[in-house]
């Protein structure tokens, strides 16, 4: 063999290693890195709500805790979602189901709104149980999401609040639901809202609500309340968001109030909505939230209560209730952990009064 073959050989071993070289690092770098349509949920946190309440003159002293739990969420790599195959404790959920098709700059924002809302019923909540003062103040109706066919589309945006229409401003969505749905499909319509806190006015026609015979703006909406208290309160709920917490902040508020020995010492966890009535909503990833809280030590669970017929089974996750399924996953990761079930704020109160 030539000299030149000779090195003709060693360059192309070169190049074979250069190259397998750069194939490994691309994939690695794939595979460690490449953002996946998927969500994994798992497991999150159960944080002692003594650290996010903070009431003038009231400050928490009795001994044990309130814990609000949380799931982890977070974009799927290759690597975490092979590893989320063989979690038992982790699910794998598309983004679609996971944020309904929007950014996850637009998510955010729309949990961070849930998580507000659910503070203010809250505070509502806990004032009312504890005969302190509070005020309603109905600020207009929230924008979730804006459907294709809507004229205002480019013109609203998530997050807006709706503030008048044609100038009048109602205390409820069904004030406005019911002012719009008098006018024409295609009459035009001005709005006033609020974009980041500004102040703005748009213009545009009404359109024919997808699956109702009735006219709006388009767009999918909720209520935006803000209340206010004479003993003043501010919760600061960090990093977390959506309005799962809402039963837990009530009676850590309540707690607070009343300085009611309500916990007796022990670490309660628990989950659910509350609405502007008290009662207590369902929530998603139950299980995963059990689960936090028994690493937490917590040895009470509060998980909202449904009456499970075979219609609301047939929608449920995993086709159990709430309850249901805090039940199971308790049985199975969280012994000694007792699960009650509550169906409106007066019945986690109730219980733990009756706690010694």
């Amino acid at each position: 063999m030539s000299k030149q073959s000779q090195n003709n050989n060693n360059d192309r071993r070169i190049l074979k290693r250069i190259g397998l070289g750069i194939a490994i690092v691309l994939f690695l770098g794939w595979f460690l890195f490449w953002p996946l349509n998927r969500y994994i949920e798992m497991p999150g946190s159960a944080d002692n709500l003594r650290s996010y309440v903070t009431i003038k003159g009231h400050p928490d002293r009795r001994k044990g805790s309130f814990m609000i739990t949380s799931v982890y969420l977070a974009q799927a790599r290759p690597v975490t979602w092979v590893w989320a195959k063989f979690n038992p404790h982790a699910t794998i959920e598309s983004a679609n189901d996971v944020t309904g098709g929007t950014s996850g700059q637009t998510y955010q924002k729309v949990q961070d709104f849930y998580m507000q809302s659910a503070i203010n019923e809250a505070i509502a909540t806990a004032y009312k149980a504890a005969h302190q003062h509070y005020r309603k103040q109905y600020l207009g109706i929230y924008v979730l999401s804006i459907q294709p066919n809507s004229k205002f589309k480019g013109k609203l945006h998530v997050g807006d609040t709706i503030t008048k229409v044609n100038g009048h401003h109602f205390n409820t969505a069904h004030g406005y639901q019911q002012y719009i749905g008098k006018r024409k499909v295609g009459s035009r319509l001005t709005v006033d809202y609020l974009h980041n806190g500004k102040k703005r006015s748009a213009t545009s026609k009404l359109v024919r609500l997808a699956g109702v015979s009735r006219t709006g703006i388009g767009i999918l909406l909720t209520d935006n309340v803000k209340v206010h208290t004479k003993i003043p309160v501010k919760v600061n709920p960090g990093q977390l968001g959506g309005p799962s917490g809402g039963l837990m902040f009530s009676l850590q508020i309540y707690q607070q109030l009343t300085n009611r020995n309500l916990r007796h010492g022990q670490k309660i966890a628990g989950t659910g909505t509350i609405n502007p009535d008290g009662s207590v909503g369902e929530i998603g990833g139950i299980d995963k939230k059990v689960i936090a809280a028994h690493r937490a030590g917590a040895k009470i669970f509060f998980a909202p209560y449904i009456k499970p017929t075979k219609t609301i089974l047939k929608y449920e996750e995993g086709h159990q209730t709430n309850y249901q399924m805090a039940r199971q996953t308790a049985k199975k990761e969280a012994p000694g952990m007792k699960v009650v079930p509550v169906k409106n704020f007066n019945d986690a109160v109730s219980y733990l009064s009756k706690q010694h």
